[in-house]
Parts: C-alpha cells; structure tokens; sequence
C-alpha cells in the first residue's frame, strides 16, 4: 500500500498555474532555448508521474525501443506534481512527457507554450469511485467530491454526469454548506484520494488508476462508473513534446514516436507483464504500486468485468471497452468535442482563452499527426490496434 509517497500540495497547483501564464512562462522557455542550443543532440528524457497514464513511455524504456530506434534515453524522471512536469518540461529539463489532454489546451493557448500532442497515451483508464454504502450519483448530493486537476477529462466527464442526475457542481472551501443539490469539486493529489475517502472527508473521486483500484483493494471504495463507459474511448493523458525538436530534429522525434507506438502495441499483448514492470517490484521500479494493484487494472480477471456489469459500473457492454486500452491515434473529434465541453465546463483560474478558440482550428493547431502516422503505418495500420481503418471517427458520449 502507498498513499503518501507522491503528494502535490496547494501551492504546487497554485504554481502551476501561474507557470501556465505568458509571463511565467517566459524565464523558463528562455531556459528551453538555451538549452537546445547547447545541446542539439540531446537524449529521449522522460518526465512523467507515477499512473497507468505513463505506461507507454516507461514501456519504451524499459524495452530498451528507443536504443531499438538508434537514439539515447536516459532514466525517466519521476516527477511530484503536474507543476513539476510542466516545470520541467518548459524549462528544458525533460523532452517528453504525458500530460492531461485538456493541461495542453491551456499550456498551448493560455500561456504560448510551444509545444504539440504527438500521440494519445492511452484511452479509458480512469473512473469514478465513491464510498461503499453510495450506490447511484445522486446520492453525492450535498457533499465533496474530488478531482485531480481543473483541466482534466476527469473534470468534463464528472460535471456532465452530474448534471445529468440533477446536481450542480461548485467550488467552495472545504467544509462550506451545501445545498442537498450541490457537488462540491475539490482538487486533490491522486495519492491523497484514498485515504479522504476512507476517512469520509470526500464522498468520491475520478481520478486515474491505479487510484481507482487502490481503493477498490484496501476495500474503502467502489467504482461507480468507468469514464471510457461514458465516453467511448477517450484519451487521458497524451505525449507532448516541444516544437522546436518535432520542426528541427524531425527524424529524432520520429524516433521517439515510433518507439512509443511499439510500446503501446506491445503493451496491449504482455498486460500482465506490464502491470510488473511497472511496479515498484519491477527492475526499474517506476512506480509505487503494487504489481496487484496494476494487475486489475491492465489485466483484470473476466470475473471483475462480470461483476461490474452487475453493478452498473458498465453500463455500455457492447462497447467492449477495456479498463485501461492502448492507441495512440489523436482523433480530431476528440480535440474538437473536447474543446467545445471545455467551454462549459466549471474551471478555477483564468479561462478567459476558452472562449476565442474554435474546435476545428484548435484540432489542428494543437496536434502534430505527421511522426503518428507514419508509425502506426510501419506496425500495420490501425488495424493493428484494433480498429477500422481510416483516421476518422464519430464521438460517443452517452450516460
């Protein structure tokens, strides 16, 4: 069990927000080009946090897919916060990283980032967890419920499902009255959530796993729903990396891409060694999880599926969706659907860009699909991964 070992604090989000500002992006994008011009040739270095949503990433390393592609990588570097990742990331420290889809969207035009989404990380890999005796959402009525970041799929997903029960989602101080109808949003470090739901300061939280199945493990918890079950196949975290490496060191960055999509491919046949790999059992111990705790999440037993058939946490069966899938296609409905929730989504802070951005544009601009393509091409096509041919495809939102 590890609850504690990887905490963000306030201040950490308070940072990140004014990092994520044009003036405090500044300094450190000063340091980027410094940097990069004291270092062309630099190594693959990975900044990521300890969730399923690195997976791919630290599966390319640990296979040795980059040397496999001719480049160098160093160890990945295990960050605290999504402060210290975007830290690190604009300042020049790391290369590539896994970042929440909507973080990019404020990265790129809330404070200029110059940075683009080159591949999803993976899809689905996240839910909703409540304590035991909640059995339908209504019942968070009137109490808090926690979030990992303001802009994170797990944040549009959870509004629109609770809005859809007839509650109204706000954010209040901790402890604040609440009307039998409100749903109090309190963000909260990944690693805090178990032990807030255990103790009963929180009613519930979405988060990524392995937080879901944590809880489900130490047995403080119960999964109401799955968010790849109301959104069909959404991505979580994406892989970002820097313009200036995809514009002046394409064959590096096609590199980097190719192993991470053959990490992702190998991922989806050797779950369960992924799930040791990845755990802090594993040579390289990447994360603080037990392999366990991985397991259900990337290998779970047909009888838990069954189970959550039963209870409602899946409600889409012919979805066929797995807890945790890998493919690293970014859809342009998906950036465009995502953009247009984002505007009607409850966020703290300064949102003000949201409004000028157009979806189409914004699906364009933000992603980088040239070095995707031509990986996924060299491993078969997107039939490799499962799906129809053609890099279309139609959103699947339903409660």
């Amino acid at each position: 069990m590890c609850l504690d070992d990887f905490t963000h604090t306030r201040r950490d989000f308070l940072k990140l927000g004014a990092l994520l500002t044009a003036g405090g992006a500044l300094p450190l994008l000063n340091s980027l080009q410094a940097r990069a011009a004291a270092e062309p040739d630099a190594p693959v270095r990975i900044g990521y946090l300890p969730i399923t949503d690195a997976t791919p990433l630290l599966v390319a390393h640990n296979n040795g897919l980059f040397e496999a592609e001719g480049i160098r990588s160093e160890r990945p570097v295990l960050l605290r916060s999504w402060a210290q990742v975007i830290e690190a990331f604009i300042s020049g420290q790391v290369n590539v990283i896994h970042l929440l889809s909507p973080m990019t969207v404020w990265a790129r035009y809330g404070s200029r980032v110059p940075a683009k989404v080159v591949a999803w990380n993976h899809v689905g890999g996240s839910g909703l967890t409540v304590a035991p005796g909640i059995t339908e959402v209504r019942q968070l009525g009137g109490q808090a419920l926690a979030i990992p970041f303001w802009y994170s799929i797990h944040n549009v997903v959870v509004q629109q499902l609770l809005r859809d029960n007839g509650l109204t989602p706000v954010s209040r101080p901790a402890g604040s009255a609440l009307a039998a109808h409100e749903v109090n949003l309190l963000v909260l470090p990944p690693s805090d959530m178990p032990p807030a739901l255990a103790s009963q300061r929180i009613a519930g939280y979405i988060v990524a796993e392995p937080f879901n199945a944590l809880a489900e493990d130490l047995k403080v918890g119960r999964v109401q729903r799955f968010t790849g079950d109301i959104w069909r196949n959404h991505a979580c975290c994406v892989v970002f990396m820097h313009e200036q490496d995809l514009n002046q060191r394409p064959e590096w960055s096609q590199k980097v891409v190719n192993a991470i999509v053959k990490a992702q491919l190998w991922t989806r046949d050797h779950r369960a060694e992924a799930a040791q790999l990845l755990s802090r059992d594993g040579a390289n111990r990447y994360t603080p999880h037990t392999p366990q705790v991985l397991g259900r999440v990337l290998a779970p037993a047909a009888s838990e599926r069954e189970q959550y058939l039963a209870d409602g946490a899946i409600r889409h069966a012919q979805w066929d969706e797995r807890r945790i899938d890998f493919q690293p296609y970014p859809f342009p409905s998906y950036t465009e659907e995502l953009v247009k929730r984002l505007k009607h989504t409850l966020i703290e802070g300064d949102r003000g860009f949201l409004a000028d951005l157009d979806p189409v544009h914004t699906a364009r601009d933000l992603v980088d699909e040239r070095f995707v393509r031509n990986a996924i091409a060299a491993v078969g096509g997107l039939q490799a991964f499962g799906l129809p041919e053609g890099f279309e495809r139609s959103e699947e939102f339903s409660l």
